[in-house]
């Protein structure tokens, strides 16, 4: 037998979400604002599309909070201005916050684990696109020609 689902914990994990996905809408947009160079217009681009994808999984954490009766957060997740705008200091900062979107994601699925197969499911597909978004800033930032996964520190 399963044990009770617990929807404040449940609606407490979404709004952590859901303000790291609007941190997401923030730090992108900051982001693309501050790329300069030839190949400016294909990050920004790319960069504008992350902004985008991060405001609608806000909105979806926020329906599914208010779904189960919670209150969405007007709060926003932590916004660290390190004032370096190279393509690799951004894209470091990146892989950072996608890392703990995907905890976030992590710890929602653990919360509705066999309780609520909505939830699961949602959980399960946000895990899926964060990961997603980490293999690609990952390869972003490896040397031309390099295969082996980045590690913090190598370039």
């Amino acid at each position: 037998m399963t044990q009770e689902f617990d929807r404040n914990a449940a609606i407490g994990v979404l709004n952590r979400i859901l303000e790291l996905e609007l941190a997401g809408v923030v730090r992108y947009t900051h982001y693309a604002l501050m790329v300069y160079g030839y190949n400016r217009i294909p990050i920004v681009g790319w960069l504008n599309a992350q902004a985008d994808e991060s405001l609608m999984h806000a909105r979806q954490a926020g329906e599914l909070i208010t779904s189960l009766g919670g209150h969405p957060s007007l709060g926003i997740g932590p916004l660290l201005e390190t004032h370096q705008h190279d393509i690799g200091d951004i894209l470091r900062e990146s892989l950072a916050h996608e890392g703990e979107a995907l905890k976030a994601y992590y710890a929602l699925l653990d919360c509705a684990r066999d309780q609520d197969v909505r939830l699961e499911e949602y959980a399960r597909a946000q895990i899926t696109a964060e990961q997603t978004h980490l293999d690609e800033v990952n390869k972003m930032l490896r040397a031309p020609g390099q295969t082996n996964a980045y590690v913090a520190g190598e370039i």
